[in-house]
């Protein structure tokens, strides 16, 4: 599983002071051990970042490669940042994140990741609200995103759909859906583009101690979909854990043996079955539980645990 760490983020406030103090020291520091906790590629979110943008991202770009070779990822909507960054960048194929359906952004941002050999993240997002079913995010994907790559001569290697993790708590229906769409994608398209998704937003607006469990569930049902890549916490080691567990179909512990369960079971588009859980353990449980929670058979609530 190709992990881009999503640890440099501008709403953390240890990121936001450092990048206003310019502490090359922490970025290079932390860029070093979320590569060794395993991560492939490195998110840059600096945010907006409307004034200063195309000064922070290319100072980003130059401390973190002072100590890493992976590539990076431009996180942001600013794109003279963007552009500036791909101009600094000066070892692996970088990512830009991200383009999405809407005329002004399709019209800009996939002709900056083609002038600069960027591979590009493009959400399956259009005008007006976020689609819910997975047939309206394929369809995004097929009949604007894609074609558009086509007639600019993008090469479809370098684009990854991202059909949009949303959160459990609010947007419930959208759990299951973004796991369908990550599946149809795959078999819709040919050479299939990769996929990626942003695991933590699916536990966004829960209860800290609550989000780990939600996100390493639901990372596993998104392997059995066939995703691609994520951006996640590489510092989440029962995540990296879990992951290592469904890529070595390690069987050695019951718990290991009901995630590759619940693994095949996507895969082959069927639903975990009571029969495939100890009950009497509580981590199986849990996860069954939480699977019900996301695939929207459950009504979400702080407590669904406990329950």
């Amino acid at each position: 599983m190709y992990i881009i760490a999503e640890n440099i983020h501008i709403i953390s406030p240890k990121v936001k002071a450092a990048i206003a103090e310019r502490d090359a020291k922490f970025f290079q520091n932390l860029a070093v051990q979320m590569v060794e906790a395993g991560a492939s590629a490195i998110d840059l979110n600096i945010g907006p970042q409307k004034k200063r943008g195309h000064e922070i991202l290319p100072w980003l770009v130059e401390t973190v490669e002072a100590v890493t070779d992976v590539p990076l990822v431009f996180d942001t909507t600013n794109l003279t940042a963007i552009e500036a960054a791909c101009e600094t960048v000066s070892k692996a194929q970088p990512i830009i994140n991200s383009t999405d359906a809407r005329a002004e952004r399709l019209e800009t941002v996939p002709a900056v990741a083609k002038k600069y050999n960027a591979r590009l993240i493009a959400l399956t997002m259009a005008e007006g609200m976020i689609p819910v079913g997975a047939d309206e995010r394929v369809s995004i994907a097929l009949e604007r995103l894609i074609p558009h790559m086509l007639e600019i001569d993008f090469p479809i290697d370098d684009l990854i759909i991202d059909p949009l993790v949303l959160t459990v708590s609010g947007c419930q229906e959208y759990c299951p859906e973004c796991v369908e769409a990550v599946r149809t994608i795959k078999f819709a398209w040919d050479p299939p583009p990769l996929t990626n998704g942003g695991l933590s937003n699916v536990s966004n607006a829960v209860p800290n101690e609550m989000r780990p469990l939600l996100n390493r569930t639901y990372m596993v049902m998104l392997m059995g979909a066939g995703i691609d890549m994520v951006i996640a916490d590489p510092f989440d080691t029962k995540l990296m854990e879990w992951i290592r567990v469904i890529e070595e179909r390690d069987e050695s512990t019951s718990l290991n043996r009901l995630l590759v369960r619940l693994h095949d079971r996507v895969e082959a588009m069927e639903e975990l079955q009571p029969e495939d859980v100890d009950m009497d353990d509580p981590e199986q449980r849990d996860v069954w539980k939480t699977v019900q929670v996301l695939l929207n058979k459950v009504i979400y609530t702080d407590s669904y645990l406990r329950l």
